[in-house]
């Protein structure tokens, strides 16, 4: 990992490593296959979210997060707009997704009540499962303690033998990390 402390979107902007690309395939991967999945049978779903992924690692350094346009809509469109041209494409010839599949679905924005902040709570959520790894275990049971669980810090020490501050420094650490794994998906 190249810099904790800078997003992981910053990061993959400016170049990224294998590393950061690796990370951004885990934490979105499953964001965008549960979208694909709303568009398209289930065996054609994981198809259509890995061409998403590949057009993402080519156009990300040309999004530009300005005003209400969040990484995540951008993702969102960029879904919608690669299931569009399979439509296209499935009319154009024949193919295994079925072209009516494209007609019941509003032709806006198909994914309309696939809503942010649904997006991000599923973001929210794969992050600190992949980020639990990062961390030793009594760092990640620290911060769970106090801030999931909300329980008293001091409680908490009492139970892990550590200090008050162990435990704050614990929570700020892996609260501190989540902020920048996730840093620019949203406004």
């Amino acid at each position: 990992m190249d810099d904790p402390q800078c997003g992981l979107l910053d990061r993959l902007r400016r170049g990224g490593s294998r590393w950061d690309w690796d990370r951004f395939a885990d934490l979105y991967g499953p964001l965008l296959e549960h979208w694909a999945r709303r568009l398209l049978p289930t065996d054609e779903a994981a198809d259509l979210a890995q061409d998403v992924l590949l057009s993402v690692f080519q156009k990300l350094r040309s999004f530009a997060g300005t005003g209400e346009r969040s990484f995540l809509a951008w993702l969102r469109a960029v879904m919608v707009n690669r299931w569009r041209d399979l439509g296209r494409r499935a009319t154009a010839r024949p193919a295994s997704v079925d072209p009516a599949a494209f007609d019941t679905v509003v032709v806006d924005d198909p994914l309309h009540d696939a809503t942010e902040v649904d997006a991000r709570a599923f973001l929210v959520r794969r992050a600190l499962q992949i980020m639990e790894a990062d961390f030793e275990p009594s760092t990640w049971r620290a911060c769970w303690e106090r801030v999931v669980a909300d329980r008293p810090a001091a409680d908490v020490a009492a139970e892990l033998g550590v200090s008050v501050d162990v435990v704050y420094s614990a929570a700020y650490r892996v609260i501190r990390r989540l902020r920048a794994e996730l840093a620019g998906a949203w406004g």
